[in-house]
This record gives C-alpha cells, structure tokens and sequence, in this order.
C-alpha cells in the first residue's frame, strides 16, 4: 500500500492525536457532543461556556484517549474572549480546531404560526403584537450570541490557528460554525430574529473562508447547519407544531 493510499485509511482519516481543538457552548447539546467526538479520536479539546459547573461536570464523566479540559469564558465578552485566548497561547502555543457552536434561542413570538389567536385578527393587530412582543435589546443579545461571537472568537484566535498549520505538511487548521438548518428556510418558526442570527452566520463563513484566503491565512472556514437535534436549548424552543416544518 502507497503513502498516500494509506493516509485515506479511516483510522488515519480520522486520527486527532496531536491536535488541540476549542469548541465554544462545548459542556451542552451539540456542542458537547461535538466535543467528545474530537476527543475520542484523540484531540486535546477546551470546552467553553459560562457556567463553570457545568463544565468541570462533562469533562470529568469523558472517557476516551483524548483528553476534554473546561476553560470558562463569555463569548460575547471581548476582555473574557482575551483571557482565554492568552491561556490557550501559554498552555499549548497553537489551535488546530475552532468549533464556533455556542448560540441561544433569543425572542420568541408562539402565536406566529397559531391563526387562532387573537394577534391574528388583522395585520395592524399582527404588526402590533409582534412589535410590542420583541424588542431590541433581546434581538441584540441573541445576535451578539449567535453571530458577532464567532466573529470575536475567530479573530481572536486567528494567530494560533495559523500557527496550527505549521505543524503538518498539507494540514490547515479549521473553523467551523455551527449555523442551523433553520438558516435556509424562509419561515420564521416563530422565531424570525434566531432564524435571522443564523442566516447572517452562514454568510458570515463565506466571507471569512474568502478574505483568508484572499489574504493567504492559512485556515479554513466552514459551517455546518443541523437540524432539529435534543438538546437543552431546543427544549424551550421546538413545540410540535414547529417540528414538521423543521425536519
């Protein structure tokens, strides 16, 4: 069997042994799931969040050859997005991976898809209903969660993630965003601003992935959007109404 023939073999594929990786909402749902997927096949993983209990709690129920270590910051906190990159620089000099999954549900309107309802008399009573429902300062949060995040996050570490690709011949370090299926419906589901947070984070990752290339950094940009997947968040946002319009 040639070299290169042999470097397609699954295990060889799929071998993270060596690579450190960062995954942001890392102790929940997706995120953790994410987290334990990178470790078992032998990557140093940093799990982050802001609930530190919930942290130490997953990293400590781990088994597996890799290795999953909390690291507690806000990814909407540019001061805490700084610290953490400082203690990745001194502890490892290098990120391989950066999975940008931390997100939240943000303002919710369940009477959008029910015609029953009283907001559904007219549109001026719609239009009323879901203006004095919603306001900006939950719009703003749940974008700066969902969207800016990965983007402070991502630059943040954008220095030890092109150090990363120095380590292999023909490896780049990554970036993946976690977006949602829901990005690429024109529904709203009852929820036009996390639909919309979305939307703008995959477009977001076509623009990183051309300006670092464009600019000849070297990491790749990517998103990945799931679908309707049980978790923590999608407890408070998925009613049954919602799920066929999802899946």
């Amino acid at each position: 069997m040639s070299a290169e023939s042999s470097s397609l073999k699954f295990e060889q594929m799929y071998d993270l042994k060596g690579r450190i990786a960062l995954v942001t909402g890392g102790g929940t749902g997706i995120g953790w799931m994410i987290a334990q997927g990178l470790a078992a096949n032998g990557a140093k993983v940093y799990i982050a969040g802001r609930r530190k209990e919930i942290l130490e709690k997953v990293a400590q129920s781990f088994q597996g050859q890799g290795t999953v270590i909390p690291l507690p910051f806000d990814v909407t906190n540019r001061e805490s997005i700084s610290a953490a990159q400082k203690e990745i620089q001194t502890r490892e000099g290098r990120l391989h991976i950066l999975v940008n999954n931390a997100g939240m549900t943000g303002p919710v309107s369940r009477f959008l898809n029910d015609p029953s309802t009283p907001e559904h008399k007219d549109p001026e009573t719609l239009g009323r209903a879901l203006f004095e429902n919603e306001s900006f300062e939950a719009w703003t949060n749940l974008y700066a969660c969902n969207t800016f995040s990965a983007f402070f996050v991502t630059t943040a570490f954008l220095g030890l993630l092109a150090k990363g690709s120095d380590d292999k011949a023909g490896y780049t370090s990554t970036v993946v965003n976690i977006t949602s299926i829901s990005s690429l419906m024109k529904l709203a589901q009852n929820h036009f601003a996390y639909n919309s947070s979305k939307a703008a984070l995959s477009h977001m990752t076509k623009m990183m992935a051309a300006e670092f290339a464009l600019k000849k950094i070297p990491v790749r940009v990517n998103a990945v959007a799931p679908g309707v997947y049980e978790s923590e968040m999608t407890h408070l946002k998925i009613t049954p109404d919602l799920v066929d319009k999802v899946s």
